[in-house]
């Protein structure tokens, strides 16, 4: 303390303004077992990278790991498409660059709505003066995928959006055939799958998809700060051909393609990519790719078993009661009646494990618990799932 006073007088005689107190002293970053809805904890081989030497943003080096980076996305995705890249921002980013370069003033919206996404995509295509159309359905449940061919022939619109994994309901939405129903209404068919990707069955060219956007944070077990997408040829041609330029520059799928190396031009200029989050994507999708996509969206798929039974052997329920219909990496837990779900996760993170509460209209109703990537783990899960139930039999023991 004597140090940090002598410091500070010291700077207050060299500097007009003294320095916050807080920042002469090192960060505290406890230990913590993540099986929130996101972030996920990192393993080893990705954290490493994060110490790594910074690389100019058009080093060749540098560009080599974007292009492995685009191949990684591609696997992962499981698609051809040329314009496939990761923006630099959280996976909220992945929204907006998706909807500010397919829509533009005079388009149609269709939002498939079964959780806070849908709405968030509805918010912000109203915030670009863009008419919206929304089908829902209750929460827990998923839109019949007939209901959103019907939609889809009679309001005939320009793009359709389908969370695929929603994080504030564990709602696993069905895909298939949803592409079709867009070419034969000429419409772009986008998917988030932020919460979903690498841990549910996802192919984007055998479902038609046009447009894909994911996020680092959640299977990948990468840091947030990077939103994988991956743009279709009918995509890019109904960009190429927009009436008005897309309004943001930093989201321009184009201008984002052309840095990335999407197609085949002379690099141009368009921002400095944030390096080290770029290294742990590249160390991300390596894991995967040595595990085998397939393989971990089966474990994920067989861990998600694990997560059941265990809840089921502590007289728990999953909220989403069709189990087709639940999100295999995240699961979604109803709160005993008269229980205090926040009480429950805080004394589950003084013991050094993070689980949530629910988000937007399923607060107070469940608890979020991900199962991302490593933390996908027989033995992870068995342990998180006693220490819930012990925190929920000690809030009990106070009524």
């Amino acid at each position: 303390m004597i140090q940090i006073l002598l410091f500070l007088l010291l700077q207050c005689s060299m500097s007009s303004r003294a320095p916050p107190k807080a920042l002469l002293q090192d960060m505290v970053v406890p230990p913590r077992q993540l099986f929130g809805p996101g972030p996920s904890n990192m393993a080893d081989s990705i954290a490493e990278t994060q110490s790594k030497n910074l690389l100019g943003h058009l080093h060749p080096e540098f560009v080599q790991i974007m292009g492995d980076v685009r191949l990684g996305l591609q696997y992962i995705f499981k698609t051809e498409n040329k314009y496939t890249f990761a923006v630099s921002g959280t996976g909220h980013s992945g929204m907006e660059c998706a909807m500010v370069n397919l829509l533009e003033p005079g388009d149609k919206f269709l939002v498939v709505e079964i959780g806070l996404w849908g709405q968030r995509a509805a918010d912000l295509a109203n915030r670009m003066g863009i008419e919206v159309k929304k089908i829902s359905a209750p929460h827990g449940k998923a839109v019949p995928v007939e209901d959103i061919q019907k939609a889809i022939a009679e309001y005939k619109p320009n793009l359709v959006f389908v969370c695929q994994g929603d994080s504030s309901t564990g709602v696993a939405q069905p895909l298939e055939t949803i592409g079709d129903a867009c070419r034969e209404h000429g419409a772009l068919f986008l998917v988030d799958t932020v919460a979903s990707l690498g841990g549910t069955p996802f192919d984007a060219d055998a479902l038609k998809v046009d447009c894909v956007y994911s996020a680092t944070q959640k299977v990948l077990n990468a840091p947030p700060g990077l939103a994988p997408i991956s743009f279709s040829d009918r995509a890019i041609e109904k960009i190429r051909n927009r009436k008005q330029r897309v309004a943001s520059f930093y989201f321009d799928a184009l201008e984002l393609g052309n840095y990335w190396g999407c197609d085949g031009e002379l690099k141009r200029y368009h921002h400095t990519a944030p390096i080290s989050t770029v290294y742990a994507l590249r160390a991300a999708l390596s894991a995967i790719a040595k595990e085998g996509i397939d393989e971990s969206i089966q474990r994920h798929k067989d861990n998600a078993q694990v997560l059941y039974a265990a809840l089921k052997n502590h007289g728990l329920e999953p909220f989403v009661e069709d189990e087709k219909l639940r999100l295999p990496c995240l699961t979604t837990v109803k709160v005993p009646e008269r229980i205090d779900w926040k009480d429950v996760a805080g004394k589950m993170l003084i013991n050094g494990v993070e689980i949530a509460g629910g988000l937007g209209a399923t607060v107070g109703k469940i608890w979020r618990i991900g199962t991302f990537g490593i933390n996908s783990n027989k033995t992870k899960i068995e342990n998180v799932v006693e220490l819930l139930s012990k925190s929920i039999n000690e809030t009990r023991s106070k009524l």
